[in-house]
């Protein structure tokens, strides 16, 4: 049947891939299998989900930079391809480099999006990792960490990001399956997207959601809306600054409308919202 899909996410998705000797081959089909398992829900694009692999090794290589696979079917193969470098386990090297490159636009990582690292280990590592992971999470990276190895508990759930029970999994590499939802479903809290979006689109209506920015006091949203192909036809509301949700009817079917949520703060500024939703 057709896969679930997730939309209305936004976020740099990093994977950090043990590539090492002490991986054997079985275990890092298993653990490529997983990612794609963790990742066909998603829609891929700049405005959504984008993802990379970076492999632990003796040095730290990228396999795909953030934009280049921007369909599913896409990232599929790549992930498929990837092949494991062996060398050694130089994880703390890994994840300096990891901090670089999420940050980096010249890797397609893009500047106001929510990043997430998932470190997939067999638990063992060469090197320091608790000062690079420290970096990484003052920079605001949010850590998920699936050990199937034996792995040092207290070294791992300091390293995970905070509470450690939500972020770390300790799972054979024959049960990674038995996690995928609950990591999968802990990522999309971090990555969901703030940001105006629309739902139950019908031919005549859709629901409009947007994050919380104001209150009853702070002041009140104006809305505008108008069809695509007819800009002067804009109507506009106002909405309370109490209300992070709304149903626009009495539209037209099948037509593109580009809708606007400027919200007027007696606080501070907000820049307005925009997206575009088609009607059925």
């Amino acid at each position: 049947g057709p896969q679930p899909s997730i939309s209305n996410s936004e976020g740099d998705l990093l994977f950090l891939l043990d590539s090492s000797a002490s991986v054997s081959h079985y275990e890092f089909s298993k653990v490529k299998e997983f990612m794609w398992d963790l990742l066909h829900p998603f829609t891929f694009g700049p405005r959504d989900v984008q993802t990379s692999i970076i492999h632990i090794s003796t040095a730290p290589t990228m396999e795909f930079p953030f934009d280049r696979h921007l369909t599913g079917a896409s990232l599929r193969k790549a992930i498929g391809a990837t092949r494991q470098l062996m060398g050694d386990t130089n994880t703390g090297q890994a994840l300096s480099y990891a901090k670089e490159k999420l940050f980096s636009g010249a890797a397609g990582a893009r500047p106001d999006v929510p990043k997430v690292l998932v470190w997939v280990t067999d638990g063992f590592s060469t090197d320091d990792i608790s000062e690079p992971m420290r970096l990484l999470k003052d920079m605001g990276v949010t850590v998920f960490i699936v050990s199937t190895g034996r792995g040092n508990f207290l070294q791992l759930s300091a390293a995970a990001s905070q509470p450690s029970d939500k972020h770390l999994h300790f799972v054979d590499v024959d049960d990674l399956p038995i996690i995928t939802q609950e990591l999968r479903d802990g990522i999309l809290d971090v990555i969901r997207a703030k940001r105006l979006h629309a739902t139950d689109i019908t031919s005549s209506s859709f629901r409009l959601t947007w994050p919380k920015l104001l209150s009853q006091e702070t002041g009140y949203y104006s809305l505008e809306y108008a069809p695509k192909a007819q800009p002067a036809r804009k109507r506009t509301q106002q909405v309370s600054g109490a209300h992070t949700s709304l149903v626009l009817s009495g539209l037209a079917p099948e037509t593109t409308y580009e809708v606007a949520l400027i919200p007027e703060s007696n606080v501070h500024y907000f820049p307005p919202q925009s997206t575009r939703v088609t009607t059925l």
